[in-house]
């Protein structure tokens, strides 16, 4: 390929994105008291948000709901025309409708007004302007502007379907923030995944019973081994009798020590454990469990509750 035409190809790739940015930021700028009033209409509704909208401004609609569910906010998406034969019955009177349109004259979204009305459905509309047909007819509107269309026709929604994008997830982020929602919450809607797993806490994850070997200082070392083969940990937690963590005993301090002591097997745990070692509270989220592990070398972490105790293990293969 010549290089004029290669040039000319991330010419406009650049000039895309540019155009999209500064879409974004005439957003930004615009955005005025009349997004508060959405946010709080969405926080202090009983009922669930429902998405709309055709086309591409359908697949923005579908991905707002999405975040919207995720983040505390119980939000669908339904399609406006499978709507009009029949999925209308998934709306029910006190649910909210966030209406996407970009000119504000999609003729599926303006012909479902006056049934949502009816159902007494409170709506929202982001469209390019106030003064479109779904604007007039909609509770709140927020009015996204003459926005350049990045596309090089340029017909094809480009910066109109970011803009959208963006504003959804300003509602979504917005929401969450004024309901105080919280990584815990987030994290018992996200069980699955990396995600899900980086939000869990050192409680939910830890080994427990037979897996989270308890020894005490007067275990021969000998035993200890065999505690931690038996459980596939990398540590046994040494404890007092009240089950109050002492210190740890680890395959590493093993192999330090047998390096220069020939009796090691007989000796007793006390005498070559880690104390009192690092150790996790219950609450401890796994993503700062595993910074203290990386940043200690360490393959497991004794978890403790209030009185010290020690309750489980968070072992680095579970995690």
């Amino acid at each position: 390929m010549a290089k004029n035409k290669w040039n000319e190809i991330l010419d406009e790739g650049r000039e895309v994105i540019e155009l999209e940015a500064k879409s974004l930021m005439d957003l930004a700028a615009r955005l005025n008291d009349t997004f508060v009033e959405a946010v709080l209409k969405i926080v202090n509704s009983k009922g669930r948000l429902v998405t709309l909208g055709m086309g591409k401004a359908g697949h923005i609609a579908m991905k707002v709901a999405a975040s919207l569910a995720s983040t505390g906010t119980p939000a669908f998406f339904v399609h406006p025309a499978e709507a009009m034969h029949g999925d209308l019955g998934m709306v029910i009177s006190g649910d909210m409708a966030l209406l996407f349109s970009h000119s504000g004259e999609t003729e599926e979204l303006c012909r479902l007004l006056p049934h949502l009305k009816e159902r007494r459905i409170a709506t929202i509309a982001i469209t390019a302007s106030r003064d479109s047909t779904l604007a007039r007819n909609s509770d709140i509107v927020l009015e996204l502007g003459e926005i350049k269309e990045a596309c090089a026709l340029p017909l094809a929604p480009s910066s109109s379907s970011t803009c959208m994008l963006a504003i959804g997830d300003a509602l979504a982020s917005a929401v969450l923030k004024t309901r105080g929602f919280t990584e815990s919450d987030f994290a018992r809607l996200h069980p699955g995944g990396s995600l899900g797993l980086s939000l869990s806490t050192a409680g939910e994850m830890m080994r427990r019973g037979e897996r989270c070997p308890r020894i005490s200082p007067d275990t021969k070392v000998r035993k200890a081994v065999e505690a931690i083969s038996e459980a596939r940990s990398g540590c046994a937690c040494v404890v007092d009798e009240k089950g109050s963590l002492l210190g740890v005993f680890t395959d590493g301090d093993f192999r330090r020590a047998w390096a220069h002591d020939d009796k090691l097997a007989d000796r007793l745990v006390g005498e070559v454990m880690t104390s009192p070692g690092i150790s996790l509270t219950a609450a401890t989220l796994v993503r700062e469990a595993r910074v203290i592990m990386n940043k200690h070398h360490i393959n497991a972490l004794p978890v403790l509750d209030e009185a010290g105790k020690v309750v489980g293990l968070l072992d680095i293969q579970d995690i």
